[in-house]
């Protein structure tokens, strides 16, 4: 039986999200990030093309690594001006009916409390079509703008995000029972206070002695969404992640990935396959393979070299500025970015030095992840190579012109993928968890989550030490 493949969109409420200098080109609409038309309409879109949903990142910082300053990310609108994400979901809600929504924010600049209450309400708005993807935070200019030196330490981010998510699932499983609002007229009781329950949560970081003030949601919990690539990202992951982004450039170090994150699911006592693994990735089609080709072309015109930069060196952390174009790699000094380029290097067959402006030119359309140029039926092709040699489930789609490398995969791409039995022609009813992973609305019994639900984790201690 033909393998289903996956899709989600990514975008971000920004001008430059992945892809800086191409909103010069004619036909991007990216400016128009202000306007919730453009919104609507590409959930439209999306929903159209039966995508699992529209993955939207954030950040509350600057990229400032490169020239050591945020100058030249201000000048390319590399994720800046910048929106927030959540603030668009009821309207795109609103005009779709099946389409589920990632939200990115991060653990590191809000109190728990207030962010309950949002995610419940958005999932209430939505009819269950809100995830959430948990970010523990990476640009050191954000954790400066909340009054901090820098951010937590890499481990201690991640323990710090454990509690976080400890108090949450006290807050959305534990709080209230589901038949604690009665709406009885004759007695005149809205909510049976007997079934809401405080919980009593003190732990290193937080103190929530108090009750949900949302009543349950349709999936109570929204679907986690983490991208963690470390070790102990990975480990968090496993334990509460229900869709999992990664970032691999070639497909034996997806592969290799795909491996670890399904064995340490398994690990943490999940099933290995409870997980929807998404492979960033950027399909640039059209009719012909001609035309693709020519497409690309045109589209890495519009690239920016120092865009592309500003990314790599605040992704990388190191200031690529201070290296010209065409310095070979093995003149920067930095592990992290040769051990990233030597990953780049196995997707190029000719096994040629690496120079800094390949590192540019690799980051110019969709960031950090592969590309793929060709005709609608070359792309099913390959993404289906991808699939079927790494075991990965699908992929996060960045565009290098939006809404138009939106609307060619749905054109062009999903079509084929359709024609062969590889992509779904119909939505799955109910919520966006039982969507993708055909389970219903609410956390498996063996996910972290669900042990704190009402009655299963009280006598375990509401005080709750963080994990």
């Amino acid at each position: 039986m033909t393998r289903q493949i996956r899709l989600n969109a990514f975008d971000m409420n920004c001008v430059a999200h992945q892809s800086p200098g191409l909103w010069r080109h004619p036909d991007d609409q990216s400016w128009r990030y202000k306007d919730l038309g453009y919104w609507t309409d590409l959930a439209q879109l999306l929903e159209r093309g039966r995508f699992d949903g529209l993955f939207i990142a954030d950040v509350l910082g600057t990229y400032d690594v490169y020239g050591g300053s945020d100058e030249a990310a201000i000048r390319h609108g590399a994720q800046v001006p910048v929106g927030d994400p959540i603030l668009l979901t009821s309207a795109m809600a609103h005009v779709t009916e099946h389409l589920g929504f990632g939200i990115t924010t991060g653990t590191a600049f809000e109190h728990p409390v207030p962010f309950a209450r949002r995610m419940s309400t958005l999932d209430h708005l939505t009819g269950g079509r809100i995830g959430w993807n948990v970010v523990t935070g990476y640009l050191p200019s954000a954790a400066r703008n909340f009054g901090q030196d820098d951010q937590l330490e890499h481990d201690d981010r991640y323990e710090h995000a454990d509690e976080y998510l400890e108090v949450l699932y006290k807050l959305w499983e534990g709080s209230w029972e589901d038949d604690a609002v009665v709406r009885d007229r004759e007695r005149g009781v809205f909510t049976d206070p007997a079934k809401v329950h405080p919980i009593a949560h003190h732990g290193r970081h937080f103190d929530v002695p108090g009750i949900h003030i949302s009543e349950p949601s349709p999936q109570r919990s929204p679907v986690i969404y983490q991208a963690g690539a470390s070790p102990r990202g990975r480990r968090f992951a496993a334990e509460n992640a229900e869709a999992i982004f990664t970032g691999a450039p070639t497909k034996a170090l997806l592969k290799e990935a795909v491996a670890d994150i399904r064995a340490q699911l398994s690990d943490a006592g999940r099933d290995p396959y409870s997980a929807r693994i998404y492979n960033l990735q950027t399909v640039i089609t059209d009719a012909t393979p001609e035309g693709a080709r020519a497409k690309h072309e045109e589209l890495q015109s519009y690239a920016s070299d120092e865009g592309a930069l500003v990314f790599m060196s605040g992704w990388m952390g190191i200031d690529l500025s201070r290296y010209d174009l065409d310095d070979p790699i093995g003149d920067v000094q930095s592990n992290a970015i040769q051990s990233a380029v030597a990953a780049f290097q196995q997707a190029d067959p000719d096994g040629r030095e690496w120079k800094v402006r390949d590192i540019a030119a690799w980051g110019g359309i969709g960031g950090l992840g592969p590309r793929v140029v060709g005709s609608g039926a070359e792309a099913a092709d390959e993404l289906q190579s991808w699939v079927e040699e790494t075991d990965v489930d699908g992929f996060n789609l960045a565009y290098a012109i939006t809404p138009g490398t939106f609307e060619d995969v749905v054109e062009h791409l999903i079509p084929e993928l359709q024609r062969r039995g590889a992509y779904p022609t119909e939505y799955a009813p109910g919520t966006l968890r039982h969507k993708l992973l055909g389970r219903g609305p609410r956390l498996p019994d063996e996910h972290r989550g669900a042990s704190y639900r009402v009655g299963e984790a009280r006598s375990t201690g509401a005080a709750g030490s963080a994990r």
